[in-house]
């Protein structure tokens, strides 16, 4: 079943492209605690949260893995699908119910090699959630691990 609605994280997306990626969306709902997928494991797929939060974990060794951010509504969870190895490069857990517009990884990736233009400007758009999603892992990261007082400058 396809969606009517736009989230809002799709909005930077010219229209024409939003409505051809919003057309193969179906929607999902999952439970509290479900795995949606672990780190290294392939990424065929990828969601945009209508309702409800996820976690991401990163495996670290020797200790536990670390949640390094949270994916809310209207925000991409998964970006390893457009980029070679296609392997995800965190975990994901919902935290509560969640309901989301999931995507079939390879036919989006089709449909982006058919029209370069619209390659380009999903490409755009997965990017900035990666920086995003970058920069959160980075933070937490450094709040977790780094030694006392190590990001001030004196």
């Amino acid at each position: 079943m396809t969606t009517a609605i736009t989230p809002r994280t799709t909005r930077k997306l010219p229209a024409v492209y939003r409505g051809r990626l919003m057309g193969m969306a179906h929607d999902v709902r999952y439970p509290p605690d479900t795995r949606l997928f672990d780190e290294g494991g392939r990424a065929d797929h990828f969601w945009i949260i209508e309702s409800g939060t996820v976690s991401l974990d990163m495996h670290v060794p020797g200790r536990r893995a670390a949640v390094i951010d949270t994916v809310g509504p209207g925000e991409l969870l998964g970006w390893s699908w457009l980029y070679q190895p296609h392997r995800w490069r965190f975990g994901a857990r919902t935290v509560g119910p969640v309901r989301a517009h999931e995507f079939d990884a390879e036919a989006v990736r089709r449909m982006c090699e058919a029209d370069p233009e619209m390659g380009r400007s999903i490409t755009l758009w997965v990017g900035e959630a990666v920086a995003r999603r970058l920069n959160a892992a980075r933070t937490r990261l450094l709040d977790l691990y780094a030694p006392c007082g190590s990001g001030a400058r004196g």
